[in-house]
């Protein structure tokens, strides 16, 4: 079976020979696997290839020009207009959101902070890359794609975005409905170059702390879900199933996600309120696919054999009836430890293929 045969039956809960793998690391554990892997020059697509994972994200790079100040020691987004800043800890470091543009800003400031035009990102790359991933699923979007409360809060700091969320701050809304139909103009434009490539939509939205939810159902109604619904009908007419990205504990809003047309969740944080894979499968299974469960926080504090064990006890409840993506919760973090990574994907190849 094909990699992109594979996901696709695996959307459609039919058959398959095994399940669809996933894989998405910080940088410093990456190179660690990479090498251990026999592959010192870290590149990706040969460590995706050597794992067995089955799906590639397609997108169309921003060519246009420099719309935000750039600062000394910070680095900042050419297309959203974030901050970050180098923190460094023991295994490693990472850059963080910072300095928050919209953060106490005037009305008039944050609703016409620079937004990119459509017409500056390059759709011809895009269409270059898909040549070099083979029989691999495809996808657009990622875990940023849609996402309201994250995106909005790397400009304007979470306690300003989730206070004008629930008030409806006009300006805010206005400039959120601004780069959310960027996204959307994109997504249109690289649906009609990529034609027949495209096999699924991935967005996101992080709905919960570790245990409950971020913000009330009513507000995800009246104010989240009518701009997501846009994403999902967009991915209706052309045929493909769409994958949503909720972190903490989100499991609140899945009866809405089902309503709304999607077709299966990611991340799946098994240490948060209702997201264990029990309860996820009892409660959601047969209606939504599902994506992850393997917990980074695990990954990083086991011994190799709890790692066998506690992915061997996941697959044992996520794949019957299938619709089960193997991955881990979010990105690799930097303190795990290799042998355990290398573990966590042996158990997939040893314990995820169905008889």
């Amino acid at each position: 079976m094909t990699a992109r045969e594979r996901v696709l039956r695996t959307f459609a809960f039919e058959p398959t020979d095994r399940v669809t793998i996933g894989y998405e690391a910080n940088a410093g554990i990456h190179l660690r696997l990479a090498q251990a892997l026999g592959i010192p020059d870290g590149d990706i697509e040969k460590v995706r290839r050597a794992l067995g994972v089955d799906y590639r994200g397609v997108d169309a790079p921003y060519r246009g020009p420099l719309l935000f100040p750039e600062k000394p020691n910070r680095r900042v987004s050419r297309v959203d207009g974030f901050y970050t800043k180098w923190v460094a800890h023991k295994t490693g470091g990472y850059w963080d959101f910072c300095d928050f543009p919209l953060q106490n800003a005037d009305d008039d400031f944050i609703a016409s902070y620079p937004v990119p035009s459509a017409d500056d990102f390059d759709y011809d790359a895009a269409v270059q890359s898909l040549a070099g991933m083979g029989d691999c699923a495809v996808h657009l979007g990622n875990a940023g794609t849609a996402d309201i409360i994250n995106s909005t809060g790397r400009v304007m700091g979470m306690e300003d975005t989730l206070v004008n969320l629930l008030t409806e701050h006009e300006p805010t809304l206005i400039y959120t409905d601004r780069r959310l139909q960027l996204q959307l103009d994109i997504l249109e434009r690289l649906l009609d170059r990529c034609k027949d490539r495209i096999d699924f939509l991935w967005l996101g939205e992080d709905l919960g702390t570790q245990h409950a939810p971020m913000i009330s159902l009513e507000l995800y109604r009246r104010v989240l879900r009518p701009r997501h619904q846009k994403f999902i009908d967009l991915a209706k007419a052309h045929g493909l199933p769409v994958l949503v990205h909720t972190c903490g504990s989100s499991s609140w809003a899945y009866e809405d996600f089902i309503e709304m047309g999607v077709a299966g969740v990611d991340t799946l944080q098994p240490e948060a309120a209702n997201m264990s894979p029990r309860y996820l499968k009892d409660t959601f299974g047969g209606r939504l696919c599902f994506r992850g469960c393997v917990s980074t926080a695990m990954l990083a504090f086991s011994t190799e054999e709890e790692v066998m064990r506690q992915v061997r006890e996941t697959l044992g409840i996520m794949m019957p009836g299938g619709g089960y993506h193997f991955a881990p919760t979010h990105m690799l973090q930097d303190n795990t430890p290799v042998e355990n990574v290398l573990a966590m994907y042996k158990a997939a190849h040893e314990f995820g293929v169905y008889k």
